[in-house]
């Protein structure tokens, strides 16, 4: 990539790096709330989906300043992590975890309906044979929705590399610690003569989303046909 900038090539380096552990370290948890979303029944069930779905309402700045009072070096949960020596506020580890949260909401929701498409007496034919619902999810389950799990991994990795109001709000815009792609093409467009390397940014932003977007479709429509089929 020789026509990127330095500049440029670390804002991509690092947005690749946040947007790759923010998807790996919510994955668990979004297969785990779509699974409870679709097929439990318990108190506070509407509650939880509300809030698992806020980031995708709320304006993204909203989101970060929520983010910097509670994970900020004088928040609750950021006072007590300072005392292990973890600091999120400001560095990469932050923007990692603001843009795990923008993600969540389309990650879970393709994991969800991946979910809802299978049928659920093929989970009760597992359980009637004596096996646990731990074992029935990983034998039965998992592999008839890894498809979407993919998919909703693809959208939440491609929402974390576009994401900015929520990621610059709580761990600002440092080049080469917290300037993510979006923050570096907004810092470009500040300074003169800015706008080219701005473009280029832009021009990958687009390539990433338009990627991911029919990725995300081809797997769906795999989803489809095999659910179909079965």
């Amino acid at each position: 990539m020789g026509w990127l900038g330095p500049a440029e090539l670390e804002a991509l380096k690092l947005s690749l790096r946040v947007s790759f552990w923010a998807t790996l370290v919510t994955l668990p948890l979004g297969i785990f709330v779509a699974y409870a979303l679709a097929r439990w029944r318990f108190p506070g069930r509407q509650v939880l989906n509300g809030l698992v779905h806020l980031p995708l309402i709320l304006p993204p700045v909203v989101t970060g300043y929520l983010l910097l009072l509670t994970f900020g070096i004088q928040g609750p949960l950021g006072k007590l992590l300072a005392e292990f020596g973890i600091v999120v506020a400001f560095r990469w580890t932050g923007a990692v975890l603001a843009a795990g949260i923008m993600a969540f909401p389309l990650m879970v929701r393709a994991i969800r309906l991946s979910i809802e498409a299978v049928d659920p007496k093929l989970e009760q034919a597992g359980a009637t044979l004596g096996a646990s619902r731990l074992f029935v999810f990983a034998t039965v389950t998992l592999p008839m929705i890894l498809p979407g799990v993919i998919a909703g991994a693809i959208l939440a990795f491609a929402k974390a590399m576009g994401e900015f109001g929520a990621t610059i709000t709580f761990v600002s815009n440092i080049p080469g610690q917290t300037q993510t792609l979006p923050s570096a093409v907004y810092a470009f467009l500040q300074v003169p003569g800015g706008e080219a390397a701005a473009t280029r940014l832009v021009v990958i932003s687009i390539v990433v989303a338009m990627s991911a977007l029919l990725l995300s479709e081809f797997i769906g429509r795999r989803v489809a046909a095999r659910v179909a089929g079965s």
